[in-house]
């Protein structure tokens, strides 16, 4: 059985899965390629295996600093957060005066060979929950997908300069152009043969009862109500075994 590595060859696959050559399948070309459309969209809104979480490096320009914002091309999905920039600094700026900084002097070097890590690992976890609940980067983010817009509510003037780099933390869908083995993926596949059966089985409904040569009768209705009933059985399993879960944590 050859793999779908591509657009078409996915949609020859599902075709073949409802019966072509052997039957006329009546959708038209372009139906087929909004179905896909359709199926791929599905697929990467709700299907682990579409995304990927990825580190963008972003290099500041003046545009940046004058509208505040950043670029973000199609293919990101989420931003998790930015990296604070005070990261960045080197051990010459204010590191040294940086509680990180402060911490591991007092607590680091005293673990000796077996010394113990309780109160480290305490301390980290304070002080993470303290970043959380007072000074958390996602409290000034604002993301807006269709609007392909990264949002960072700062001093952008005082904070960064030109030609600075920023990291951002986002999730991104794989492309399936590049990574062609997303067109063989089993729920992708089973997904688009139910949305080009609906398609079918709609393309057939305005000859509902019409009789062919042979006592035939279309039953298009029949393939209409089969396609729903599959689609609703796919959506459920996506959501219930495939979704990322939810963070329980929100800004």
């Amino acid at each position: 059985m050859a793999k779908p590595n591509s657009k078409q060859s996915l949609i020859d696959y599902c075709l073949r899965s409802l019966g072509a050559p052997v039957i006329e399948i009546n959708v038209d070309e372009d139906q087929l390629d909004d179905r896909v459309d359709e199926a791929l969209q599905f697929y990467q809104q709700y299907h682990r295996d579409a995304i990927e979480k990825i580190y963008l490096k972003h290099q500041i320009t003046q545009q940046n600093i004058d509208d505040g914002t950043i670029a973000i091309n199609d293919y990101i999905t989420e931003i998790v957060r930015v990296f604070p920039l005070n990261e960045t600094l080197s051990a010459t700026d204010s590191a040294l005066f940086d509680i990180n900084y402060q911490l591991h002097l007092d607590e680091v070097f005293s673990l000796n060979y077996m010394g113990s890590l309780v109160d480290y690992v305490m301390s980290k976890q304070w002080l993470a929950l303290v970043d959380l609940v007072i000074d958390a980067d996602s409290k000034y983010i604002s993301f807006k997908k269709h609007k392909n817009e990264l949002r960072i509510d700062m001093d952008w003037d005082k904070e960064v300069e030109v030609g600075d780099y920023m990291v951002i933390e986002c999730y991104r869908i794989i492309d399936p152009e590049t990574y062609t083995d997303v067109y063989n993926d089993y729920y992708l596949k089973r997904y688009l043969t139910a949305l080009i059966k609906l398609q079918w089985g709609t393309n057939l409904s305005k000859f509902e009862g019409m009789q062919m040569p042979g006592g035939v009768t279309f039953s298009g209705r029949q393939y209409v109500d089969d396609a729903k009933e599959e689609l609703q059985r796919l959506e459920e399993e996506v959501r219930l075994n495939w979704e990322e879960p939810l963070g329980f944590i929100t800004a």
